[in-house]
């Protein structure tokens, strides 16, 4: 996916939230790297910023053949401490610079936030630089001072929390898509899983993939970067092998006719942290 840098950013890439510090994380990175992702994505509340580098490090993959993101946490935005905070994040990931970093979450203080990165940018420190769970009013509270269109906007979306209106509003700035959690949650609080929704089962038998693989390409040919999360070496590559197939048109609408604007995540209006 070309970003309005003009820098290209792969497809689909590893995220590691949650994933645990140590060697879980450092052999998640080493696997996704050897099967062909050259995407990674983390962030500073993650906690694995360190075992991120190190994998990288450890895979015998050149740093310049892969896509490095993390993110500004919200204490940081509200602390005015974007600066100090990217660089306490390469020195943990051990990098000279990220290819993209977003800020996290619209904190209070986002525009302040935003016109450091802009900085960060125009010193050549960071490649790109983005946000992640801004909804369409905090884009337009942005456009009134930013020098820069964000390059990126990663958000929450799977078939439950389509999200599309954002999406659309996005791609019509220019602004490049990330999706995360795009394959749903575990059943909790009254939350299905949309793993196991009967259209996806239905077309996973179809096509002969696995629902995984099924949402994953409904993400791609939506136009949009995706991020899915797993430690298992087997799922890692389960989840990049979804180029060889293309979903009808007809298939693509039942999978988005699925959308109950449910959240499995916390709501960018009403930040709990």
């Amino acid at each position: 996916m070309k970003l309005n840098t003009g820098k290209e950013m792969p497809d689909i890439g590893l995220g590691v939230f949650r994933t645990q510090q140590g060697d879980e994380t450092v052999n998640a990175v080493k696997a996704a790297l050897k099967i062909g992702y050259r995407q990674i994505d983390t962030a500073m509340i993650y906690r694995n910023e360190k075992e991120v580098g190190d994998g990288i490090r450890q895979s015998g993959v050149a740093r310049e053949d892969i896509f490095l993101t993390t993110k500004l946490w919200t204490d940081d935005v509200r602390a005015k401490n974007t600066t100090a905070a990217y660089q306490t994040s390469i020195d943990n990931l051990g990098v000279e610079q990220v290819d993209l970093y977003l800020i996290h979450w619209a904190a209070e203080g986002y525009q302040e936030a935003w016109a450091d990165m802009e900085k960060l940018y125009e010193d050549k420190k960071v490649g790109a630089i983005g946000v992640s769970n801004f909804q369409i009013h905090h884009l337009k509270e942005l456009e009134k001072t930013a020098k820069y269109t964000p390059a990126v906007n990663q958000i929450e979306s799977h078939p439950y929390h389509s999200n599309q209106e954002l999406i659309d509003y996005c791609q019509s700035k220019g602004i490049v898509v990330t999706a995360y959690s795009p394959l749903g949650g575990q059943p909790k609080d009254g939350f299905l899983e949309d793993l196991k929704d009967e259209t996806i089962v239905e077309l996973a038998n179809k096509y002969g993939k696995s629902a995984a693989q099924i949402v994953l390409r409904w993400h791609l040919q939506r136009g949009i970067v995706i991020i899915p999360k797993s430690k298992s070496e087997n799922r890692i590559a389960e989840n990049f092998a979804v180029f060889d197939f293309e979903l009808s048109a007809d298939d693509m609408a039942s999978i988005s006719a699925l959308n109950k604007n449910q959240r499995m995540g916390a709501d960018p209006d009403n930040l709990p942290f």
